[in-house]
Parts: C-alpha cells; structure tokens; sequence
C-alpha cells in the first residue's frame, strides 16, 4: 500500500511557527466628514465658474453692485461730513465744560444766556477759567465783486487758551488791535480769494455788516451747514461790531479746570450751584447735543439714511435678477448634481458663494471710485469728506448682506430641481 508523503514544510510556514494564515482583520476606516475644502471652496470654485461663463451676466451684476456700493458710500459720506462740519466749530474748543441755555437747539442758533452765570463757576476751587464765547451771524462784504454774503462772527479772549483754531496763536496779538478780525481761509470762494489779498496787501479793510474791520490774519476753521464762512475776533470787538446785543448777556460759558480735576464730580457741583435757566455739559455731551439737532430736527439725516436704503434695495433688486436667471438658465445641471448625491444645503452654498463673489467684485472698484469722488466733492464743496475704514467696512457688510438676501431669495428656484421632472 502506497502511503502519501507529508509534504516537507518550510521553517518559516504558519503551521511550524504556530501563526494563523488567516488574514487579519482590516481595522474599519474612520468616517471622515466634509473638511473645509469641500464646505467652501468646492461651491465657491463652482460658482464662480457659472458667473465666468457668461460674461455679459457677470458684467451686468458687478455694474449692479458698484452702483449700490457708490449710492452708499457718498450718501453716508455726506451724512459724516454733515455732522463733522456743523460740529467742527465745538470741536475745536478745548475746555472740559460747557455751560448753555437750555433752550439753544444749535451753535448756529444761540440763545443767550446771562454773562453772571461764568462768574458764579469761579467760585468752585477746580475751575481755572470761564470764558463767555459769543456766536452770531452778519454780512460780508466781499472785497473783490462787492456782493454780500452771511458769515459766521465768533467772539471769546483770545489768550485764554478756550478755543484751538489753526493759525490762532500766530495773530493773536494782532487780534487786540481795535476792530481786527480773523478770517478763515477755508471759507467758500463767495467770500473772495481773502487768502491772496492778504498775501499781497497784508492787512485790509472789508465791510462787516455796517462796519468797516481790518482782517488782520488767517485762520483755518472750515464751513458747515450752518455757516459758509467765520470771523474770529475779540470780545471787545465782538460787542463793537454787534451793538444790539445786551453786554450782560453770553451765548455760550467755556470751563477749564484746574489740571488732574475730576469732569463728573465738577459738573455735579456746578449743577448744584447754579440755576436751572443754563445746561452744565461735557465736551462730548456739547458735540452730542449739535449732533443730535442735525440727526433729528432736520430732513437731511433722513434723506441721506433713505437714499443708503434705496441704494441697497436696487442693488438687491439687480443681483436678485441675475441669480435668479443664472439658476434657471442652469437648472438641468443643478438637478444633475442632486441625482448624483449631492444635497440642497451644498447646492444653496453655491448660490450663497455666488452671491459673495458679487459683493466683493462689485465692492472693490466701487469703493476705488468712491477715493476719487471723495477728493473731487470735498475740492468742490468744503466739506471733510475722506474714506475711512470703519466707514468701509460697514458699506462691505451692507453689500455682502444685499447680495445674501438676494441669494435667499433666489434659492426658492432650486426647488425646481428635481431629477424626476427633469429627466
């Protein structure tokens, strides 16, 4: 009987070393989500290569963008150089309280208040000064054409450090010379090239109301709203010029306190001494309160809050039309995407992505020629108008949420995107 050999093993088999030919078992992979790349760049790259590919759309929606993000920049750019200028004036003083009637609802439009009331701040140990400031308007006469126009007269001391105007301290001692006036270079061109007369004759005589007053140097303040031109002057010359105002009233009391003195608890005192019939207000509040007027008992607040609404609503309006279209005209492909896997959240990101690509490619030369409006405005009109970047990017997230809404609202079409319907 033929007996079968045991095949001779090799040293290293599994049956000599005791080890198992089993394959072993594959450790199972760990599910991995959608990283970043997919959630955001995917859609956006998708995107952006349905904008690309009609160009006359893509065009036609950056022109749409632009034109809101211009709309919305110049109209709150008029709005801060409206504030900015009608605040200018109370900008440029230096003391840490204020005392006002309280029925004066603008610096244009004082109320007068009595003169005694500077007087009795002397008496708290922390105030160093008080210095009445006197404010009214009168006509120019202008020395180049002789037509007549409304200026702005600013009467204080001088020398008491309450006020802070470039080209101040250079003629303040001209400024004690009877009748002698400052004239602010920035004025509007209405009142004369003053600037050029000055620099070739020095110190000239110009007609003031019914007075001839000598312009004895330059300051630079700036226009507002309310004024087109100032004076700076001396209080004496001040109640020379402006006869009708009583001697024993003020518009406005400028404090300066001692140094290190606390602003809280010298305003409570000075509350607490004086009569009711003057507001004791920071510096700030003083601003706040010429801010206020402007914001609120004015139309140009408004008008400028609704021209930066209608801007935004036509910038929707166009960027709606052109997602809106760009879905339709792609819905074969978007309901291809959702019969190969992919979700409506993935789909909506898309549109979300186009959406911001808009906001940005619309945005940027928008704001580019906004710089350059900027410039030519504040030549033409006075007003400190400039770019800045918190006022960009407030404009940048009015656009990115114009062109969101837009993008919410055409997402409503990618319900259309069945594959059944389609196919």
């Amino acid at each position: 009987m033929n007996v079968i050999a045991k095949p001779t093993l090799l040293p290293w088999a599994p049956e000599n070393t005791g080890e198992s030919n089993a394959a072993p078992a594959a450790t199972p992979a760990r599910a991995r989500g959608p990283g970043l790349f997919e959630h955001i760049f995917l859609p956006a790259r998708l995107a952006w290569r349905q904008l690309r590919a009609e160009r006359a759309r893509l065009f036609s929606a950056m022109a749409g963008v632009m034109f809101a993000a211009v709309l919305v920049f110049m109209q709150l750019g008029f709005r801060s150089a409206l504030f900015d200028s009608a605040t200018r004036l109370l900008t440029a003083m230096e003391a840490e309280l204020f005392l006002m009637n309280p029925l004066t609802v603008a610096s244009f439009r004082p109320e007068p208040m009595p003169r005694v009331r500077a007087h009795q701040a002397l008496a708290l140990p922390e105030v160093a000064q008080a210095v009445p400031v006197y404010l009214a308007q009168s006509t120019w006469r202008n020395p180049e054409d002789g037509s007549r126009r409304a200026i702005q007269m600013i009467g204080f001391d001088v020398e008491a450090g309450a006020m802070h105007f470039e080209g101040l301290d250079a003629i303040m001692p001209a400024l004690r010379r009877v009748d002698a006036v400052g004239f602010d270079t920035r004025s509007r061109p209405e009142f004369g090239d003053v600037g050029r007369l000055f620099a070739e004759r020095g110190p000239f005589e110009v007609q003031v109301g019914n007075r001839m007053v000598e312009v004895a140097g330059l300051v630079s303040i700036g226009p507002s709203f309310g004024a087109d031109g100032n004076l700076v002057m001396s209080e004496v010359n001040f109640r020379r010029m402006v006869r009708e105002r009583q001697a024993s009233n003020t518009d406005l009391v400028a404090i300066r306190l001692q140094p290190g003195a606390d602003i809280a608890a010298a305003q409570a005192r000075l509350r607490e001494i004086l009569p009711p019939d003057v507001l004791v207000l920071t510096h700030e509040q003083l601003v706040a309160h010429e801010r206020h007027y402007w914001e609120t008992a004015t139309p140009i607040g408004f008008i400028f809050a609704f021209g930066s609404i209608m801007g935004l609503i036509v910038g929707m309006v166009i960027v709606y039309q052109i997602l809106f279209s760009d879905i339709a005209n792609h819905l074969r492909e978007y309901a291809t995407l959702k019969a190969i896997g992919y979700s409506n959240g993935y789909l909506a990101r898309v549109v979300m992505a186009a959406a911001l690509i808009l906001a940005v490619i619309g945005f940027l030369p928008g704001a580019a020629l906004c710089v350059w409006l900027y410039d030519v405005v504040a030549g033409a009109t006075f007003l400190p108008l400039a770019m800045t970047f918190e006022r960009a990017g407030l404009v940048f997230a009015l656009i990115f949420g114009m062109c969101a809404a837009a993008g919410l609202l055409a997402m409503r079409k990618l319900r259309d995107a069945s594959p059944a319907d389609m196919f």
